[in-house]
């Protein structure tokens, strides 16, 4: 018996399609601004400080991790030998902002959808969207911690360089690739509630096992080679490349960076809208 799909149901192909995903998201453009504006207000919404806690909370966090690591353990950085505690507080910063984004976004998806019962059952609502309104708002969060480390590198390196033009390029990985894996888990904490436990414990993995604290050179042969199959690895060395030590990114790595990014993010789209039809079931 051959299957006629209507104009409101695409082939299965086509979800595979950037083309079809960007079409998709676009015609929600409104709708996505609306709820993304709402996510950051209502984070702070009732908070004596507001969206000031946007900019306290790197700082306090900055100041905790150079304590701990710069003045405690007297860690170096070893790029430079002039390398000053300040210096080595911003490096450690720069990590820290990139994967700080990566980890809220991957630890609130597996309750995306299970915690929005009415979007699934009563309305029809676009649930693909749902991950793209955290995102936007931890990027927004991001954004902001940057333009701090950006202040803190001027003001205390006297510095600005011009690869910081490459932040566009160096962002497109982590965004995919987070954007992905978002999609991901949360179609999949729909059917395994145990996922939320699952992440927890892979962010904790993630947070050891990404040179955000070390540099890579510190670790053996064996453990380099390990670290940088870590996606997070070469994005977060990137962003300090071009922030930081006024390198271009790494293009040897970078184009492979950007095309499993890419794969995961096709992927994960293709599994949420086809997986999304079985949600009102389950729930």
């Amino acid at each position: 018996m051959q299957t006629i799909y209507s104009p409101q149901m695409p082939r299965r192909w086509e979800f595979v399609s950037p083309i079809h995903m960007i079409k998709g998201l676009w015609g929600q453009r409104d709708l996505i601004r609306q709820l993304t504006v709402q996510e950051v207000i209502g984070r702070y919404k009732g908070s004596y400080f507001g969206l000031f806690w946007t900019i306290l909370t790197p700082l306090l966090m900055l100041a905790v991790f150079t304590f701990v690591f710069g003045i405690v353990f007297k860690a170096k950085w070893g790029v430079s030998p002039q390398e000053s505690r300040i210096e080595f507080a911003l490096t450690l910063f720069c990590g820290l902002i990139a994967f700080n984004f990566f980890s809220e976004c991957f630890n609130r998806s597996p309750g995306l959808i299970v915690g929005s019962p009415n979007y699934v059952k009563r309305v029809v609502f676009p649930l693909e969207i749902l991950p793209v309104n955290v995102l936007l708002s931890s990027l927004f969060h991001a954004l902001i911690s940057l333009c701090i480390l950006l202040f803190g590198i001027l003001l205390f390196m006297s510095r600005l360089s011009w690869t910081i033009l490459y932040l566009p390029l160096v962002l497109l990985p982590l965004v995919c690739l987070t954007l992905g894996l978002s999609w991901f888990i949360a179609s999949i904490g729909v059917f395994v509630r145990d996922v939320g436990n699952v992440t927890g414990f892979l962010t904790t993995l993630l947070f050891f096992g990404t040179p955000i604290f070390y540099p890579i050179a510190a670790l053996p042969g064996r453990l380099q080679t390990l670290v940088r199959l870590n996606p997070l690895t070469l994005i977060v060395e990137d962003l300090r490349r071009i922030m930081i030590w006024n390198l271009p990114p790494d293009w040897n790595w970078y184009g492979l960076s950007v095309l499993v990014s890419l794969a995961v993010l096709m992927f994960a789209y293709a599994w949420f809208m086809q997986s999304k039809k079985a949600f009102a079931d389950v729930i």
